[in-house]
């Protein structure tokens, strides 16, 4: 039939090959049909690359196939129903001007907590307290803003004082994000911002690690936050 035996020793001597007219003839691969017409409908699932030349079909076949469309049908008259006066094939729009809103609504989010945040910065250095003569603040910040507003944060308080330290966190999705900044006064007192950075991320729960003027980290534990900021201010101290 034209067929070349490239299996090797995967088979035996006989193997079943399945041909359809002239389109195709490949080893069976667990299709152990008459003919091909017992397949009924064909619901291709993914094709991918295996190797040089060598292509991966995967498929579903009568009942399954049936139950898969039908399965798909469903699917489809819920998204209609959720996306109201939506048709069919409109969803594939109308979705994706759903998710630009939505990355939208969080870019303005993002600016309004960057906003309040900034806005907590002279609270922040009224609660300053000196530490082994280390003008020192941590704090617990609202939960959502990023490394880069802490670290904003973080530098300017550090500039309001010769010698500094600051550690604040805040919690993204569940997980804290600590960084840490240093005065040069600080870090001519023994005082490292990887280090600390360090000693404030193990108790969170993972780990991180920066400059000495300045260190992030974070972990997977957001309750051990207060934890974490004494845990750095005893360092501080000497404790």
């Amino acid at each position: 039939i034209g067929a070349m035996a490239l299996f090797g020793e995967k088979y035996g001597d006989q193997v079943r090959v399945v041909s359809v007219g002239d389109w195709a003839r490949e080893l069976c691969g667990g299709t152990h049909v008459e003919r091909s017409g017992q397949l009924g409908v064909v619901k291709l699932l993914s094709e991918s690359s295996v190797g040089a030349g060598v292509r991966r079909v995967e498929a579903l076949v009568g009942v399954d196939a049936y139950k898969f469309l039908a399965r798909e049908h469903v699917l489809l008259n819920s998204l209609t129903e959720i996306i109201k006066g939506a048709r069919t094939e409109e969803l594939p729009e109308r979705i994706s001007d759903l998710l630009n809103k939505i990355k939208d609504i969080e870019k303005e989010l993002a600016a309004v907590r960057s906003a309040q945040a900034m806005g907590q910065i002279g609270a922040l250095a009224d609660s300053a307290q000196v530490l082994k003569g280390t003008t020192t603040v941590t704090a617990v910040l609202p939960d959502g803003i990023t490394g880069d507003d802490l670290r904003k944060i973080a530098l300017d308080l550090k500039a309001r004082a010769p010698q500094s330290a600051v550690a604040l966190i805040s919690a993204n999705e569940g997980k804290p994000v600590l960084v840490v900044a240093v005065s040069d006064a600080a870090k001519e007192a023994g005082l490292k911002a990887g280090a600390l950075v360090k000693i404030g991320s193990t108790i969170l729960g993972g780990g991180g690690g920066g400059k000495d003027d300045f260190a992030q980290g974070g972990g997977t534990d957001a309750s051990k936050s207060q934890a974490a900021l004494l845990a750095i201010a005893d360092s501080i101290s000497g404790k």
